[in-house]
């Protein structure tokens, strides 16, 4: 055997005995013949360098440290789940989902909620090739070093009958046992110790050198897939698992599945009890409909799945007593009461302030300062006020009064009828939302300053060179090549691509101003109302009378064009009422800031039409449809009503169809619906 064959049958044993070890739990060698077998390899590859490839179980450890993480577009989007604190929610869960599926009895995939960091791994022809947080869900952050090197996350996939791009998501937790290792080396080195496991995981694999990363005892459990590109995988998501786990990806092996409400709870009984005796925290169980035609039948709402829901555990409570409350400002402008606490230990941490939520809540709990309150860290992450205890009020306890003027910035502070949160309406100008602001004002669809990145914005802001998004217009290269990390050339093209984006459009320049729930559609919209076409008007001239007409315009102007409602409508309003946006406003225009005459838009051949999409697609996937119908000036909704043009019916269509039929509502079959799209493809 030459030297190459031997390198290469040393890497076949690592794998293998790494499977035993990490997915089956069933090593076959102590840890004595492991480390032999592994230092063998590293004095081969050291003597012949040239045998050294990417996903050998060498190259784990090593990378030099970065300067930062950059970012990952999730090409499926990691969504969240929702929650289940009582069986009454499980039961209601599992209601909707027999209704919408129209069967008596529901098979679900069951979990441990693990209580760590979501991670998503991206294969390529069986090699990782990248590791990504979940982020917001859209867009994480690239830790492909760091995943590198925990042990359990094969470098390279086991057998040959994998996708050839193929998307883990997964959680990263820290054992309880190492996490108290851990502990106890920081505090013996002078460092502070980590609160919980979870934390301890999360900023460990955010380390921005991989080598820090490498000394933690992390662990990773695969809790299912999201691009799978040239392949094929089961029909249900147990089975799923199951082929994760034959290529060489650990899973938690008491998964299982269960058959209706009854299999849920006797489930979720089960793993509390056991919560204590595992060697990991979990916050509860997660269910999901185990078949995957189901689950795409039941499809998504907002930023979760209707086919899965977490069944939280309890969190843990103490007694403590509400000294004041006062108000935060969130960086969008969200008023969030918060009771100041005397301090109190519940679930690892000592805790001094709790979340009221909203005003509604307040007087729903009745909490006054002064009382004794129940608090509970909801989810193990946000600490909040559960409920008062009534007979320990208080004589001198005080009843808590929403101020009417944003604390930080003096706004005026807004609450749309019917919304619970109320808002400071000093988007442009207020401190808390100002990082944030300019941000978004910076950001590419927005007036796209490139080079204005957000760690750049922190330290203007921080350094007090920027107090609202017209400041930008006014710096110079001396004093952005004085700031760290910046030198005169990085100046010269940020000055530059400020310059530029004075020559902007007016759609981009509204949607940049970040009026609450103002997109890109809506401030399409309003630019074609307002934007004036009087081309004979100089540029200056015409920006400052299409923003004048804004300005001035009623709720009922605004609620008569297209697609803006009352509250959106109100927003404007609101926005435009105040002294200290229209005042920044100005200062842009000063600054030179203009676009050119608005076109009128063409209208849309199916503008007006509303469209509810039910059943599978062959030839389509729902998502696309609904594109393509949106593009020609479509509305598409998730329900039928009278007002619904058509119903699009697909294979397995359900109740939707069912109720189109009893409105006498048209229905179109998927060739109809092709039809519709091509002939109104050819007109646009």
């Amino acid at each position: 055997m030459n030297v190459k064959q031997r390198v290469e049958k040393l890497r076949e044993q690592i794998r293998y005995h790494n499977y035993r070890y990490y997915v089956l739990d069933s090593p076959e060698i102590p840890d004595a013949e492991y480390d032999r077998l592994l230092r063998e390899l590293q004095q081969l590859e050291t003597e012949h360098p040239e045998l050294i490839t990417p996903d050998s179980p060498t190259q784990r450890v090593g990378a030099q440290p970065l300067e930062g993480f950059g970012e990952v577009r999730h090409e499926v989007p990691m969504l969240s789940l929702d929650n289940a604190f009582s069986d009454e929610e499980l039961a209601e869960f599992d209601r909707r989902v027999r209704e919408r599926l129209e069967i008596d009895t529901v098979e679900y995939a069951a979990e441990p909620k693990l209580d760590g960091l979501a991670i998503s791994l991206l294969y390529e022809d069986g090699m990782l090739v990248r590791g990504a947080t979940r982020g917001d869900g859209s867009t994480g952050e690239d830790v492909t070093q760091n995943v590198r090197t925990i042990e359990s996350i094969p470098l390279r996939l086991m057998g040959k009958d994998y996708p050839k791009r193929l998307e883990v998501r997964g959680e990263v937790v820290m054992p309880l046992e190492g996490f108290h290792q851990l502990n106890k080396r920081q505090q013996a080195e002078g460092h502070k110790p980590f609160v919980n496991p979870r934390n301890a995981a999360a900023g460990s694999l955010r380390q921005l050198d991989p080598r820090v990363t490498a000394q933690r005892p992390l662990e990773m459990y695969c809790y299912g897939i999201g691009l799978v590109e040239n392949g094929k995988l089961p029909d249900r998501h147990s089975a799923i698992l199951a082929r994760l786990r034959d290529w060489g990806l650990r899973v938690y092996k008491g998964v299982t599945t269960v058959r209706g409400l009854d299999g849920c709870i006797q489930y979720y009984k089960k793993m509390e009890k056991r919560r204590d005796s595992l060697p990991f925290d979990i916050d509860g169980v997660v269910f999901k409909v185990d078949s995957i035609d189901e689950q795409q039948r039941l499809g998504f709402v907002a930023r979760a799945p209707r086919w899965a829901i977490a069944r939280k555990f309890p969190a843990q409570e103490e007694l403590t007593r509400v000294l004041d409350i006062d108000v935060q400002v969130g960086r969008t402008g969200a008023i969030t009461p918060v009771a100041r606490l005397e301090p109190v230990f519940v679930g690892g941490v000592t805790v001094t302030n709790a979340t009221l939520h909203n005003e509604d809540e307040i007087r729903r709990k009745d909490v006054h300062i002064g009382d004794w309150v129940i608090v509970r860290r909801a989810g193990d992450v946000i600490p909040e006020v559960v409920s008062v205890v009534k007979d320990r009020r208080p004589k001198n306890a005080r009843p808590f009064v929403m101020p009417t003027k944003c604390p930080v910035c003096g706004s005026d502070i807004e609450r749309v009828e019917g919304e619970a949160i109320a808002r400071c309406t000093g988007g442009l100008y207020c401190e808390a939302q100002r990082k944030e602001a300019i941000k978004h004002f910076a950001s590419r669809r927005a007036m796209d300053i490139e080079g204005l990145g957000d760690k750049l914005v922190e330290q203007l802001v921080d350094e007090k060179l920027v107090n609202d998004v017209a400041d930008l217009y006014s710096l110079d290269v001396d004093t952005l090549a004085g700031l760290e990390r910046m030198g005169k050339k990085s100046a010269d093209n940020l000055i530059k691509a400020l310059q530029d984006s004075k020559h902007t459009t007016l759609e981009r320049f509204l949607f940049a101003l970040g009026i609450r729930e103002v997109g890109e559609v809506t401030a399409r919209a309003l630019a074609s109302a307002f934007g004036a076409s009087d081309t004979k008007l100089s540029d200056k001239k015409r920006t400052r009378a299409d923003l004048e007409r804004l300005a001035k315009a009623t709720q009922e102007q605004l609620e008569a064009i297209p697609d803006i409602g009352p509250v959106v409508a109100g927003h404007i309003v609101k926005f435009f009422q105040q002294t200290h946006n229209r005042d920044v406003i100005d200062k842009l225009l000063d600054a030179g800031i203009t676009w050119p005459p608005q076109e009128v838009a063409a209208a849309q051949p199916l503008q007006g039409n509303t469209y509810v999409l039910t059943g599978t697609l062959a030839t389509l996937t729902r998502n696309d449809a609904k594109a393509r119908l949106q593009a020609l000036g479509a509305k598409v909704a998730g329900s039928v009503s009278a007002k619904t043009s058509a119903v699009i019916a697909g294979e397995k269509a359900g109740s939707k169809l069912a109720k189109a039929e009893k409105l006498g509502v048209p229905v179109l079959s998927e060739d109809d619906l092709i039809q519709l799209l091509e002939q109104g493809e050819q007109g646009a």
